[in-house]
């Protein structure tokens, strides 16, 4: 079992994002298919727990495998049926390439940068200050 699905790992995740509407997942390196693969189980066990705004950050990933896309395309539908959403951020113009070819080109919203996508969830929310 990868360091994603450790248990450990999910609750110190769980308690840190309490006060936060938006989780955000960090994927690094190159995931391989058993990692794509966790990545997608952790996102339906966000959406067992509730968190249903997910950001997934790509900056830090080199390659993903195509064959995941899918699966984490479903998952994102899975949390969009509870009136949530999966958004990316950061993907490398190779990252892109590689969801277009496994037909995800408009599964996703695409955003440059992590805090773009946390604050794309804030859309009707005004914030005085």
């Amino acid at each position: 079992m990868s360091e994603l699905m450790n248990e450990e790992v999910v609750n110190a995740v769980n308690a840190a994002t309490a006060t936060s509407r938006v989780m955000t997942m960090v994927l690094e390196g190159e995931p391989d298919r058993e990692e794509a693969a966790d990545v997608c189980r952790m996102l339906s066990r966000y959406a067992e727990l509730g968190m249903t705004e997910v950001v997934v950050d790509f900056e830090g990933v080199t390659h993903f495998d195509y064959r995941a896309v899918k699966h984490l395309v479903h998952e994102a539908e899975t949390l969009r049926t509870k009136g949530g959403d999966v958004k990316l951020a950061g993907l490398s113009p190779y990252l892109h390439a590689i969801f277009r070819s496994a037909g995800a080109h408009d599964a996703f919203d695409y955003f440059a940068h992590t805090t773009d996508a946390v604050r794309s969830f804030e859309r009707g929310t005004l914030i005085y200050g």
